[in-house]
């Protein structure tokens, strides 16, 4: 039997997580939940691009879709801008008996050591009384910072440092909020944006970083970070708009987690905005984009994950990705014991019932 899933957010990454649940004959999708007012009245298949009709149509009231009594609802309304709402949204859907897997709020990805006590208690406490569990994940902070780096430490005789590197050209990434706002890109470099406040970094992949060092049974003593920034030579165009000359259009920051003096686990984005800016930054392993995963230990590894797809560049790639593991995840984190389900708690996801031959020739 089809398990009934609803859908609230349909941005970037919500798009596509709700392509899947049209396409995946396991779902049946019984609403959608949107914010913007031109999106409601519109089927679902419309609003991911599809050529079909299903026959459900978006509104904008969250208890309206609570009212269908789905199984699970995938939440992916924007979290990065408006953490106390999204945060009282989940809590509300728990707290009704349904399930949650999404991409924000991020810091619900592993909450402990990052949020306050208080803050996670009513999570908490909303998933006993609804008897339902939150599964929140995405690439990264997602699984390239979880789900990667444990199954290769998982091999390993003896691990000194995990590091997991974004490094990716954001030139086509179609979102301008995070673009110009919280990243500062075609910002004056004398501008801090939100991801650059004081001890931001810290907390946004705090959850990756205590998540790694909870699988590696250790303690990060603290977390620091630091980051740089490179300005446009020149005006150009990327996918949101213009960025002028001197303004933001490289970024590197890193996150360490550091062990008795010693940075045990280390991520690192570097982002540019043209491949020819800053060459001595490190490279995708291939196209504009990899995500790369070092171990320094007994053995050593460096693995690139290089996403791509016939239907968009490395960014779509990379969110597609992004949507494939909350969706996937949606059995287990219904069977799951209520409260915050991670990485750590849930079983292998395998792609279980995914298998199309495609266009892959023989």
């Amino acid at each position: 039997m089809a398990i009934r899933v609803a859908h609230v957010g349909t941005g970037n990454v919500g798009r596509l997580a709700l392509t899947e649940l049209v396409t995946n004959p396991q779902f049946e999708l019984t609403g959608v939940c949107v914010s913007a007012p031109e999106k409601v009245g519109r089927d679902a298949a419309e609003l991911c691009g599809l050529d079909v009709l299903t026959g459900v149509t978006a509104v904008n009231d969250l208890d309206a879709v609570l009212a269908a009594a789905p199984a699970c609802i995938v939440y992916c309304a924007m979290g990065d801008t408006r953490l106390p709402d999204a945060m009282n949204d989940v809590r509300r859907i728990l707290a009704a008996g349904v399930n949650v897997v999404g991409s924000s709020p991020g810091l619900l990805q592993y909450p402990w050591g990052v949020m306050p006590d208080k803050y996670i208690d009513r999570v908490e406490v909303a998933a006993q009384q609804g008897n339902s569990s939150i599964f929140i994940s995405g690439v990264d902070p997602g699984f390239a910072n979880d789900l990667i780096p444990f199954a290769l430490a998982g091999t390993c005789q003896r691990i000194e440092q995990v590091r997991c590197m974004e490094i990716a050209d954001y030139a086509t990434y179609d979102g301008s909020e995070v673009m110009f706002d919280v990243m500062g890109f075609a910002k004056p470099l004398d501008e801090v944006p939100m991801l650059l406040q004081p001890g931001v970094l810290s907390i946004a992949w705090g959850t990756a970083i205590r998540q790694l060092a909870a699988g590696l049974d250790i303690e990060a003593d603290e977390i620091p970070d630091s980051y740089k920034r490179e300005p446009a030579p020149e005006d150009f165009e990327i996918a949101v708009g213009r960025v002028a000359k001197g303004t933001v259009a490289a970024l590197q920051f890193e996150i360490r987690g550091i062990v008795n003096g010693h940075p045990a686990i280390v991520i690192e984005h570097i982002t540019r905005l043209r491949p020819d800016l800053r060459p001595d930054w490190p490279q995708p392993a291939a196209g504009g984009g990899s995500y790369r995963i070092e171990i320094a230990g007994e053995p050593c590894y460096a693995v690139d994950i290089v996403p791509s797809s016939r239907r968009g560049d490395h960014n779509h790639a990379a969110i597609v990705g992004a949507a494939g593991r909350i969706v996937n995840a949606i059995p287990a984190v219904i069977a799951a014991p209520p409260g915050i389900r991670t990485t750590l708690d849930l079983p292998l996801v395998t792609g279980k019932g995914l298998y199309s031959p495609g266009l892959v020739s023989t």
